[in-house]
C-alpha cells in the first residue's frame, strides 16, 4: 500500500473557502476568463476596439472596463453585447 504524502494537505477549493475567499476567487476567475474570451475573438474576426465599442453602441471607455480582468463590476447586459458583437452569444448556468 502505497503512503500518503505527508506534503499534500487540502484542496485549493478547501483552503479558499477556509479563508472565506472562495467565491470570491470564483467570480474573479469568470471575469478573468471572459474578458479573455472576448479578445480572443476579437482578435480572430480582426476587429479592432475602435470597432467593439461600436459594435456594442459603447464607449471605448466602457470596452476597456469589459477586458480590463480586474475590474469585476461588468453587467450581463454589457457582456451579452459584447458577445453579440462578436458573433456569439452568453451562456450563465447554474451548477
Amino acid at each position: 500500500m502505497k503512503k500518503p504524502n505527508k506534503h499534500i494537505g487540502p484542496s485549493l477549493n478547501d483552503f479558499l473557502k477556509e479563508e472565506g475567499i472562495l467565491e470570491e476567487t470564483r467570480a474573479v476567475a469568470l471575469k478573468e476568463t471572459l474578458a479573455w474570451q472576448v479578445q480572443q475573438a476579437m482578435k480572430k474576426e480582426k476587429i479592432s476596439k475602435v470597432e467593439m465599442a461600436r459594435r456594442m453602441n459603447t464607449s471605448r471607455a466602457a470596452l476597456d472596463r469589459l477586458l480590463d480582468p480586474s475590474n469585476s463590476s461588468v453587467t450581463l447586459q454589457t457582456l451579452t453585447r459584447a458577445a453579440h458583437a462578436v458573433g456569439r452569444h452568453l451562456r450563465i448556468e447554474l451548477v
